[in-house]
């Protein structure tokens, strides 16, 4: 026994009680705080995978979120304040502000610093907004906002600006701007007077089967348009085939660089899509859709929100149900299972496989996981026949196919064309040549993660499985044409830091590796031996397809670009 410490004892000789504790453990409920997450809530359920939706609703309020919000967001919603620290901090478009410290200016300016921007004048940007719009505006670095045609891109807000210039972000640059629903190219009324939603009727009121539509879908060799290019009449026999309850999941989170095609196809007929989600619906007979629209579409979701409320009014939804949720800022949602996480209100964390989605996915059901743009098509190809899709075509392929193409043309944009069209096809027949003054040198045939051909190699079809052979692939199909002005270095430093910033975090090879590659390239000289064992580990031992992908841009420069790796790295 410590003499010179003895222990404290009562009159009775045990330890003397301690005062009960004024409040519980843990962060306290700021009750102004509480009050005002609680109106902001009003009667929407407080159900758990409505957590990203309601931090949302506190975001857009007051321009941020603070502690005291997550804290009694947490409280409202019955869960503990970690969770929702957790999911508020994952997400980029969730600015979460902790105690002591200063919130955030009025005022945010996005400007995207992906490729296609990049060669358009972002940095150029970036440099002279900050002190252009002074300090009640905070200028930052975005990845891709789905606009590389009209790059460069910035957003105030929630107001995009395409083809910004100093001027354009500066009279937008005030507090409170917000988006506003665009007018849709075909609303619903014109969409019906054109005979719209014939084929969900007839389905509806048993003129089509299931086993029908699952036939002609099979035989057009539709395939998923949004990268992985599973076909579509198989996924719905699988997905069929399990014991319902089943559901469904559509993917409007296209952030690939270079991709903006959904976006052209919601705006363009946003019911020739929606007639696409329910006749899916239907023959999987899903009781539930949920669409999952990316965050940098607002003048879409506003749109689409009110067209859908328009199909439901007219009961054309009656044997399911159509839920929108609302992207945060986050690459890995696009991948089908990170996506899932984000619609459940969680962080988009990618599910390790098997079982897969349409085996136990949303929610833990069999759940049918589309691709907008596959579902666009739907219709058509239902209305006019298999024979429509495979009479077209290049170079033995059959169908057609929608190409994202932005960079040094003379007319960007969403291109249809045959599939197996060539870059150099796109370049001459659809996109009017290189943009004045610019010699060809080089393409991305699928976007951030495709790789790099030279120009050398613009005769190659592009489509599924073509471009295997060269370590490349199309994947959703965005094709960004380079030129001599462009450091392919410069190019793939670019992208692999968008990898970086966009990493889940999840696992050390895909988290580590990307951090590590983007340092050494940058640093220079390039070693070609180091970066292509990185490279390996990243390929083999990353959970999900942005980690084994991201080496993709890397390895085309180490092996169509060998005569630039001893020149400084070059600058747009």
């Amino acid at each position: 026994m410590n003499i010179q410490n003895p222990p404290r004892i009562g009159g009775n000789g045990a330890e003397p009680r301690r005062k009960p504790r004024r409040t519980p453990k843990g962060r306290q409920i700021d009750p102004a705080a509480a009050d005002e997450v609680s109106a902001l809530l009003g009667d929407r359920s407080r159900q758990r995978d409505l957590l990203i939706e309601h931090l949302h609703l506190i975001q857009d309020k007051y321009g941020c979120i603070s502690s005291a919000h997550l804290t009694a967001l947490a409280a409202e919603m019955k869960l503990s304040q970690t969770e929702v620290y957790e999911v508020a901090t994952f997400y980029a478009h969730f600015d979460v502000v902790k105690e002591g410290q200063t919130p955030p200016p009025p005022v945010t300016v996005r400007v995207c610093d992906s490729l296609s921007c990049a060669m358009a004048g972002a940095d150029r940007l970036l440099n002279d907004l900050p002190g252009m719009l002074g300090a009640g505006v905070r200028v930052v670095r975005a990845p891709c906002m789905g606009a590389c045609d009209h790059a460069p891109v910035c957003a105030v807000g929630h107001v995009q600006v395409n083809k910004a210039t100093d001027a354009a972000v500066k009279h937008l640059a005030h507090p409170h701007t917000h988006a506003h629903p665009i007018q849709p190219g075909t609303d619903f009324e014109h969409y019906m007077a054109a005979g719209g939603y014939r084929v969900l009727a007839e389905a509806l009121t048993g003129k089509r089967t299931r086993d029908e539509l699952i036939k002609n879908v099979s035989d057009s060799g539709l395939r998923g348009l949004g990268g992985a290019g599973f076909p579509t009449g198989r996924k719905w026999a699988l997905v069929l085939a399990e014991k319902g309850p089943r559901l469904m999941a559509v993917n409007g989170d296209e952030g690939e660089p270079g991709t903006f095609k959904d976006r052209h196809y919601l705006g363009l007929d946003p019911h020739r899509f929606i007639e696409g989600m329910l006749i899916a619906a239907w023959v999987v007979e899903a009781a539930e859709v949920y669409f999952y629209l990316r965050d940098e579409y607002p003048e879409l979701r506003l749109m689409l929100e009110d067209e859908i409320e328009k199909v439901r009014r007219a009961g054309l939804d009656r044997f399911t149900k159509i839920h929108m949720r609302r992207g945060a800022g986050a690459y890995i949602c696009g991948e089908e299972s990170a996506m899932i996480e984000s619609i459940e209100g969680k962080r988009g964390l990618p599910r390790h496989r098997p079982p897969y989605v349409a085996q136990v996915g949303l929610f833990g059901r069999p759940t049918l996981e589309q691709n907008v743009e596959t579902l666009y098509w739907l219709r058509d190809i239902i209305e006019k026949g298999a024979v429509w899709v495979t009479s077209q075509g290049r170079r033995e392929r059959k169908g057609f196919r929608s190409y994202s193409v932005s960079g040094r043309v003379k007319k960007p944009g969403v291109v249809v064309a045959p599939a197996g069209v060539t870059a150099r096809e796109l370049i001459e027949e659809y996109c009017g040549g290189m943009a004045d003054g610019e010699t060809f040198k080089a393409y991305l045939p699928g976007g951030a993660s495709g790789g790099i051909l030279p120009a050398s190699l613009a005769d190659e079809p592009l489509d599924f499985g073509t471009l295997d052979k060269y370590g490349c692939f199309v994947g959703s199909h965005a094709v960004v044409i380079l030129s001599e002005k462009d450091d392919m270095k410069a190019v793939a430093l670019n992208l692999m830091r968008f990898f970086e910033d966009e990493s889940c975090g999840q696992c050390t090879p895909c988290r580590v590796g990307t951090e590590k590659a983007a340092k050494l390239m940058e640093r220079g000289p390039w070693d070609a031996a180091l970066l292509t064992e990185l490279s390996d580990l990243m390929r083999d031992a990353s959970i999900c397809g942005l980690g084994q992908a991201a080496p993709n841009p890397l390895l085309s420069v180490l092996k169509f670009f060998p005569g630039e790796l001893t020149k400084p790295m070059g600058k747009w």
